[in-house]
């Protein structure tokens, strides 16, 4: 082996054995998901809040903390997809079913997501990572067209252009609000639009923003992939 050689990056390519198409990561992804929906199927939901109790309390004490440090200022940030092949009227009926009773379809969307059941007030309890967090919040008035609190926010796109907008603030069980969510939709000539906004508090590391941001690009491609499935 010359010094060359042993400066190079490793790599490993597949030339091949299996017939089936995809990358050795699309193998990975498939394994990684498969194992994790035997885990939470065996756990159930009870079983995941009990394993995970104490990162729960870890995870909203420090949303709790951030909420009252940042004296109700938010930081916003937006994550944008573009969807080609399926209207937005068609994906948002699929997530409205999905959010009505389908948990295993929220839950299979994201390997952060732990628990996407409605609460028995009416309001929509999350258990899931907001950063490094795992915490237990619900949101309240999701899928509704009420942006009471958004009317002045920056981030509202033209009506005209993006008439589908549900906005929703993020509490704990104590009613503390530990942020915001603001989702737009609008058709394009070959599909639509999604603008997701997510508010965290001002005083919240940089970090919990931008997993946020990469949380909902997974999560929201992963649910317009199975509303595409489901119609097909």
């Amino acid at each position: 082996m010359t010094d060359n050689q042993t400066s190079l990056p490793v790599t490993v390519t597949l030339e091949s054995g299996p017939t089936g198409s995809g990358s050795i990561d699309d193998f990975e992804l498939f394994y990684a998901r498969r194992a994790l929906d035997r885990f939470r199927t065996r756990l159930g939901r009870q079983g995941l809040l009990d394993l995970m109790a104490a990162d729960i309390e870890e995870g909203n004490a420090f949303l709790r903390g951030s909420a009252l440090a940042s004296d109700g200022s938010f930081t916003a940030g937006t994550t944008v997809l573009a969807t080609r092949g399926l209207t937005s009227d068609a994906f948002l009926a699929w997530m409205e079913k999905a959010f009505a009773g389908d948990e295993n379809a929220l839950l299979a969307a994201h390997p952060e997501h732990y628990v996407m059941a409605p609460g028995a007030d009416g309001a929509f309890n999350v258990v899931e990572n907001i950063g490094p967090h795992v915490c237990s919040f619900y949101m309240g008035g999701w899928g509704t067209d009420a942006m009471a609190w958004a009317a002045d926010a920056d981030e509202l796109l033209p009506e005209s252009e993006f008439p589908h907008k549900m906005s929703s603030n993020l509490f704990l069980a104590d009613s503390t609000v530990v942020g915001r969510a603001l989702t737009q939709f609008g058709d394009t000539a070959d599909g639509f639009t999604a603008s997701l906004t997510v508010y965290v508090p001002t005083t919240c590391p940089k970090d919990v923003l931008e997993h946020h941001l990469r949380h909902y690009a997974v999560e929201f491609r992963n649910w317009i992939t199975a509303a595409a499935a489901a119609r097909g």
